[in-house]
């Protein structure tokens, strides 16, 4: 489904029956949280069948209610606010158990995202970033934490790791001075997506650095500003996002890297074993059985 939609289903609305009428007007109503519904529950709410909303998403050209469904979430993702996140995660969550559900639906996002991530993009993303002069990490928000948790075991490998976790564009351009064709920058965005990092990116691949984009989808508005797009499941509607498979993405291009400097990291972490244990940097009791 098109991002406009919403004007379509308005256009339509009086060339459908009256069940599939019944079913736009919802849709164009409450489309925040109708995106998020089983076709079960959106007919008993509509008060139709769950056969009459299927065939309504096949009369609009979609494969069936799970397409349809999976292409208004986009549509939504990025225009919810946190007001509206929390309102559609108290009607999803009702009377079931928080815990399982979130757990539940981390697993699916894992699973979906290593059917899915593009392989050849993750192994040119390392490629990339081995041949670097520089690395820059860019994250603002809550994926300021996805961004220092990389930078910090990219500095374990590599001897010029800038993180850049600042909110403001004016800052963001002011670290990027002197960025050029030989660096390389990993960039994270979600819904909602921020416009600094994207901006942040333009710039950088308008100078000729390579870009990595570790973001929810290839046709993300980070996307368009990226060598190589890394695509994580992420799309939790709640007050939280969902980082758990970016960061599981994160996790797979340090064991990358580690590999490829394993004879490097092997000395830097004698070295560091050394002063740690000199310096009493980790407890050393065990834990009582």
């Amino acid at each position: 489904m098109s991002e406009d939609i919403l004007s379509i289903l308005q256009a339509k609305l009086h060339t459908f029956s009256k069940g599939q009428r019944a079913i736009a007007k919802f849709i164009l109503e409450a489309y925040d949280k109708t995106a998020f519904m089983t076709a079960s529950k959106l007919g008993k709410l509509v008060g139709v069948s769950e056969s009459t909303v299927v065939r309504f998403a096949v009369e609009l050209g979609y494969d069936g209610y799970p397409s349809m469904q999976k292409a208004m979430q986009e549509m939504v993702l990025n225009r919810l606010t946190s007001v509206q996140r929390m309102g559609v995660t108290n009607d999803r969550i009702g009377d079931q158990d928080v815990v399982s559900m979130v757990l539940h639906e981390d697993i699916d996002r894992l699973r979906q995202t290593a059917d899915t991530l593009d392989r050849e993009a993750f192994q040119k993303s390392v490629q990339a970033l081995m041949g670097a002069r520089r690395i820059y990490v860019l994250g603002v928000r809550s994926t300021s934490a996805l961004a220092n948790f990389l930078g910090y075991y990219l500095n374990y490998m590599f001897d010029n790791v800038h993180v850049i976790t600042a909110s403001g564009i004016g800052e963001i351009f002011e670290k990027l001075v002197g960025i050029g064709a030989e660096d390389v920058v990993v960039a994270f965005s979600f819904p909602r997506y921020s416009t600094s990092i994207i901006k942040g990116a333009q710039f950088c691949r308008s100078v000729g650095a390579r870009v990595i984009g570790i973001t929810n989808s290839a046709v993300s508005p980070l996307a368009d500003s990226c060598d190589y797009v890394l695509a994580a499941k992420s799309d939790m509607v709640s007050l939280v996002d969902s980082l758990v498979a970016p960061m599981s993405v994160v996790n797979a291009l340090v064991v990358a890297l580690a590999a490829q400097k394993q004879q490097t990291l092997a000395k830097t972490f004698d070295t560091l074993e050394r002063v740690w244990e000199e310096y009493n940097v980790y407890e050393k009791r065990m834990e009582r059985l």
